[in-house]
Parts: C-alpha cells; structure tokens; sequence
C-alpha cells in the first residue's frame, strides 16, 4: 500500500475545519492511553477550565469528543425525562433537530418558529411556556 497525499484545503464549513501546525505536531506524538496518570490529571485541568467558562462549580461538567449534534443530545438526554414539557426555538438546521431529539427522549416539544437565520423574540418563548400543557 502507498502512502495517499492529501493536498491541504482552507476548509470553510461547521467542522472538520483548518487544523493549526500546532495541532499536527502534538497529532503526531505518542499515544497515551484513557486511564494513564498524565491523561487523567489533563483531563482534569480540561473540566476546570470548563468550569471557569461556563461559570460553574459542579463537578460532572465533561468534554465531549463528538459532534455539535452529538453534544446536544447529550445535553437533552441528561435534563429530559419523557412526559416533560420542551420549548425550542425552530429558526434553521439545528433547531430543528433540536426539537426532534426531544420529541424522541419523550418529551412534549413546543416549537417556536421564525424564518431561517431570523431572531426569535423573547415574548414568542415565554408565551410558549405559558401554553406547555
């Protein structure tokens, strides 16, 4: 088998996007297993520097190596239980598969819908809240 050159390419979608040289290099180092020592204790400076973000101190704040969409199923299936009431803004892609994976955690999705790329007013969400059944 020969090796395949890949010719690089200004990568402008959602992801995979441009890796920097620094990136490739730190790629090309050894690998180092999921329960070593100093992979656990740079974990650990990852959650809190997570923590320091998202201005929060609990302790089950986790990266994920996934997809946006990935991440936001995580995220619904951790604060949805079927039966519970969702409101979801509808105003492109991601939206909208927003709402379906609530509906398919169980739950009663309310959309709140505007034009592709257009700005959802506060009011249309709290007039939502207020019809969940």
């Amino acid at each position: 088998m020969r090796p395949h050159e890949i010719r690089p390419r200004l990568l402008l979608g959602p992801g995979p996007s441009p890796v920097s040289e620094r990136v490739l290099a730190a790629l090309a180092r050894p690998t180092v297993g999921h329960l070593d020592p100093q992979l656990l204790a740079l974990m650990d400076e990852i959650q809190e520097g997570l923590r320091r973000v998202f201005g929060t101190t609990n302790p089950m704040t986790f990266a994920l190596s996934a997809t946006g969409s990935a991440g936001m199923e995580a995220a619904l299936a951790n604060v949805l239980e079927p039966g519970d009431g969702a409101v979801i803004g509808v105003n492109g892609v991601f939206g909208g598969r927003l709402a379906e994976m609530a509906r398919r955690l169980g739950a009663r999705v309310v959309e709140v819908e505007a034009p592709w790329g257009e700005a959802i007013p506060e009011e249309r969400f709290l007039d939502a809240v207020r019809r969940l059944p």
